[in-house]
């Protein structure tokens, strides 16, 4: 097996954790640069990472490389309510990227604009339920959702794109999962 991604997506991340025990060649992608961007162009139509190849079948987005990898070593697939968790979890992160790139674009993200405040919405209402969950120890176990959530949050800090000091849970939650496997080696800082 191969996952293709970058070192500081935190999509890709949440499935190299969740490989942490698994044989799986890591293809670290820039796909801001043309040699990269005509590779990722070639496997996938989305042009988005990770995508996984396993023998001569090639999976895209997070989620679906999850639920297949899952399958394949015979998990049972999450509860709805754990999905409705990484749902929750994916709003954040994708609200967050767009700000990322629009800001890296030159907008400045903090005008009243419609867009950015319906992000801004968005994230704020989802980590108030994030750190909800969190207070009630949904995240306790190493599984899927927690490592999609600890991903998360270490990509926020890396980027520095929120203060996090009003979600004291969801920061207890990123220091006490700093030690699992893969965590090190996942590392964003390390991109």
């Amino acid at each position: 097996m191969k996952l293709y991604g970058s070192q500081t997506s935190p999509y890709v991340r949440r499935i190299r954790l969740f490989l942490a025990d698994t044989h799986c060649d890591f293809i670290k992608l820039n796909i801001l640069e043309d040699s990269d961007r005509k590779i990722l162009a070639a496997m996938n139509p989305t042009l988005r990472i990770p995508m996984l190849t396993d023998a001569k079948q090639t999976i895209f987005d997070s989620g679906v490389i999850y639920r297949y990898l899952a399958a394949k070593n015979g998990e049972p697939a999450l509860s709805w309510y754990q999905e409705n968790q990484l749902t929750v979890i994916n709003a954040v992160n994708d609200s967050l990227v767009m700000l990322f790139q629009c800001s890296r674009s030159g907008l400045d993200t903090n005008e009243d604009k419609l867009f950015y405040n319906l992000q801004r919405e968005r994230i704020a209402t989802s980590l108030f339920v994030l750190e909800q969950q969190a207070a009630n120890a949904e995240f306790a176990h190493w599984r899927y959702p927690a490592m999609a959530l600890y991903s998360l949050l270490d990509w926020i800090m890396f980027r520095e794109l929120l203060e996090l000091d009003d979600y004291p849970a969801l920061l207890a939650f990123a220091y006490q999962n700093k030690q699992q496997p893969m965590v090190a080696e996942s590392d964003p800082r390390l991109g």
